[in-house]
């Protein structure tokens, strides 16, 4: 009975330790769905909503806070060997691109004939297609993390912080999206106890973090409504250095706001969202551009803003429901690696989830 009353505080314990996390990552997918639905659903119909300046607000720290939040579980696999580190690490993330690269191409080239889509799904397998270079790029650097453990971590911290700085821009969204979000996993991964003890202090010090909070908000709006001295900038935020120190205050401001969040009453929901943001991110498309395509056509929504609302709202939901459609079906290869595709068995870890869970798994 002891030992099992010590189980049960030891799962409890990390159970509170990662619910912010999946909070943070709740608010952050609903941000990328978001961004995405209204500069579409804008273009579509031709001016702004006040989604716009929302999206303009969140995008300083909308992505380092997503890859941060990515390279914070790492320490935990990092030290595993080789074999087992690409089976859950690469050949995790490349089936799902590959299912959803494949699906995508299907649905958006499939009326051209099938040299259109071969042509489309090998040009897409070098350059992500739309939204999937988030988990193509997550791949790469699991494992660039893992060959330079043994380099002291200033070097690489700095290079990356450069690399960010330096925007590179070769026409390559790996490329160029590397240099400039590698800087944040790399933090989330070397930094990660620092930002656990940022969260338990903003838990126990709820009033003063709450204060942080706002002012930063003010800070952020200031920074990225003012427009920057060179035109070349749209705004403050956007400047070399500027950016770099904004996207970490950013970050940061999404972690102590997920732990305000943590366990308040009406905001499990976003816990949910935090924990498929994965399942989301593959999934979305598709129900944002049905409904983005048929408020347009019928004209029944004039307000823009209202209906990148809408837009928004399916985004989000649509993968949620379409996961729990067919997590007991054939169909629940969509979300979940099948045992033919894995590599290794490995050795798992004390707690470890089973080799078929979820792609959304918190320590993926």
């Amino acid at each position: 009975m002891g030992q099992e009353l010590q189980t049960g505080a030891v799962k409890e314990r990390v159970k509170e330790r990662v619910a912010w996390v999946d909070y943070a990552k709740g608010f952050c997918i609903i941000m990328v769905v978001m961004m995405h639905s209204t500069i579409g659903t804008g273009n579509a119909m031709g001016g702004t909503g006040f989604l716009h300046t929302l999206v303009t607000f969140a995008k300083p720290f909308r992505m380092p806070d997503f890859f941060l939040i990515a390279g914070l579980f790492l320490p935990r696999t990092i030290g595993r060997d080789w074999r087992t580190f690409i089976d859950r690490k690469v050949i995790h993330f490349a089936y799902f691109f590959v299912l959803w690269l494949a699906i995508q191409v299907a649905l958006k080239d499939g009326p051209s004939g099938p040299a259109a889509v071969a042509r489309e799904f090998a040009f897409g397998l070098v350059e992500p297609l739309g939204t999937l270079w988030f988990i193509y790029l997550l791949p790469i650097f699991f494992v660039t993390t893992k060959i330079l453990r043994k380099v002291p971590w200033p070097l690489v911290f700095v290079a990356a912080c450069l690399l960010e700085t330096a925007r590179v821009n070769t026409g390559s969204t790996v490329v160029d999206e590397f240099c400039s979000r590698y800087v944040y996993f790399y933090a989330g991964y070397m930094f990660s106890d620092r930002v656990f003890a940022l969260a338990a202090w903003v838990g126990a010090h709820q009033k003063p973090a709450t204060l942080g909070l706002a002012l930063w908000a003010v800070v952020e709006a200031l920074a990225t409504f003012v427009p920057a001295p060179f035109p070349a900038y749209p705004n403050v935020a956007a400047m070399p250095l500027v950016s770099l120190i904004a996207g970490f205050a950013g970050a940061s401001a999404v972690v102590v706001g997920a732990v305000l969040l943590s366990g308040r009453a009406g905001t499990q929901w976003l816990r949910y969202c935090g924990r498929n943001s994965i399942v989301i991110y593959l999934a979305f498309f598709l129900p944002m551009a049905a409904t983005r395509t048929a408020i347009v056509h019928t004209g029944v929504i004039k307000d823009i803003g209202l209906a990148a609302t809408l837009v928004t709202f399916a985004g989000v939901t649509g993968p949620l429901l379409l996961h729990a459609l067919v997590r007991n079906t054939r169909l629940k290869f969509l979300f979940v690696r099948p045992r033919f595709f894995h590599l290794a068995e490995g050795t798992p870890e004390r707690g470890a989830r089973p080799r078929a869970a979820l792609l959304a798994a918190p320590e993926a």
